[in-house]
């Protein structure tokens, strides 16, 4: 039983606080809490006692490898060990069904009494149809075939037949018609009129182990040809460095003309009329009056006289040159004309069936002129002594595109690196504008 004690009377105090002062240093030593690294310091010595610190011996020391495995397991629990895997299971189930027979079994003659519906054999053929061919093959036919004339022709094309549609029939496509010169044939580029072959026969020149005769004179006549382009080169600098030359001096002279007309408008007598006594200045020129004077009209009617005489004598000599010019392309016609009736006429040297591409008409097809012909010569010290030493030349598909313009099937065009694109212009729709209360 629990003692009673009275309560304290009003002549005790309140008790004291028991805690030291932990404001010094000798309170902070003393209360701090050193147990965690007094069990650390107790393992260490422990593991050095065992054989050393844990943490720095190696994994040999430490560990090691089961490859035997734990016989005490299979006795703890002994139907785990005994079972198989399920896939075990699965190879080693076999079916207690016996397996199809495959010899030929007897059909079962038992029915239910309904019969089957006989269905009449295709596969073979009769004794009829076996007797009529038998006389087709001796040459007995029941009818006798009557052989006619073709009426018809099977390769025609049969007219399409005009069918009523419900769609309605646009009236502007029956105005669209096809060029006539879709059935025209096509013009050759050849100045001899001739028909070039697709594919050229090449002369023994162009052989790549050509004989003496041949590869000489084509070499001269590609020599020829160079020598006369480089001269119509130079022919045509020289005529420039004329022309400029004459631009220039018909400038300069225009300059020096101008410069005199322009010192004769003005007061021409601006000489000293004589010093003036008493240092006085000289007596300035007089300002050009408004009205022309008759000597500047004269001045201004002969000069229009001399540039309408020049513009004259151009004219003449344009008009000398086209003459001349027209004679030089009369005679070329007549050329031509001579070559063709040679070449209708079989008197031609040449095949008269087969053109070359070498001299082709002034009139080109198109807008834009044919590119030349790639030179394929090689040069004497190029030339080769077998066949596994060559270098093949030429390109054929420019030769086929060449010779498809040459013959006047397709027109000669110029190459275009870049693709014309459609202009187009960027808008900002205002669209977030549109809006509704």
């Amino acid at each position: 039983m629990p003692v009673i004690k009275p309560a304290a009377g009003p002549t005790a105090g309140p008790g004291s606080f028991k805690q030291p002062s932990r404001k010094g240093k000798k309170a902070w030593r003393k209360n701090v809490d050193v147990t965690e690294v007094e069990e650390g310091l107790d393992e260490l010595n422990e593991e050095i006692i065992k054989g050393g610190v844990v943490a720095e011996r190696p994994a040999d020391e430490l560990f090691t490898l089961d490859v035997v495995g734990d016989a005490a397991i299979t006795k703890k629990h002994p139907k785990k060990s005994s079972k198989l895997l399920k896939a075990d299971e699965i190879i080693a189930a076999r079916s207690a069904v016996p397996a199809v027979s495959l010899r030929k079994r007897a059909s079962d003659k038992t029915t239910d009494g309904i019969l089957p519906v006989k269905r009449q054999r295709t596969e073979y053929v009769t004794q009829k149809e076996l007797s009529r061919l038998r006389k087709v093959a001796d040459g007995h036919h029941e009818s006798v075939i009557e052989i006619s004339e073709d009426t018809f022709d099977p390769w025609t094309v049969a007219a399409p037949v005009k069918q009523k549609s419900a769609v309605i029939h646009d009236m502007r496509d029956d105005q669209k018609k096809a060029p006539k010169t879709i059935t025209q044939k096509p013009l050759t580029l050849a100045a001899s009129g001739k028909e070039i072959p697709a594919v050229a026969k090449p002369s023994g020149g162009y052989s790549y182990n050509p004989k003496f005769e041949d590869y000489e004179a084509r070499y001269k006549a590609e020599a020829d040809k160079a020598v006369e382009a480089e001269k119509k080169r130079l022919a045509e600098e020289e005529a420039e460095r004329l022309r400029k030359e004459a631009v220039a001096r018909s400038a300069a002279e225009a300059e020096a003309a101008e410069a005199r007309a322009e010192l004769s408008e003005w007061d021409e007598d601006s000489e000293w009329e004589g010093v003036q006594s008493g240092g006085e200045e000289l007596q300035t020129s007089k300002k050009r009056p408004e009205r022309k004077t008759p000597v500047q009209r004269n001045r201004v009617k002969r000069r229009k006289a001399e540039e309408g005489r020049l513009k004259h004598e151009a004219k003449e000599r344009a008009k000398k040159a086209q003459a001349e010019r027209i004679k030089e392309i009369a005679a070329q016609i007549a050329e031509q004309d001579s070559s063709l009736v040679l070449a209708e006429n079989g008197e031609d040297s040449d095949n008269s069936m087969e053109g070359t591409d070498d001299v082709l008409r002034r009139k080109q097809l198109g807008k834009y002129r044919l590119p030349e012909k790639d030179l394929e010569l090689v040069l004497p010290d190029e030339l080769q002594d077998t066949l596994r030493l060559l270098k093949p030349e030429g390109n054929l598909l420019k030769d086929r595109y060449r010779s498809m313009m040459v013959r006047g099937r397709v027109e000669a065009r110029r190459r275009r690196p870049f693709r014309k694109q459609a202009r187009t212009t960027l808008t900002e729709k205002w669209s977030y504008k549109d809006f509704s209360i």
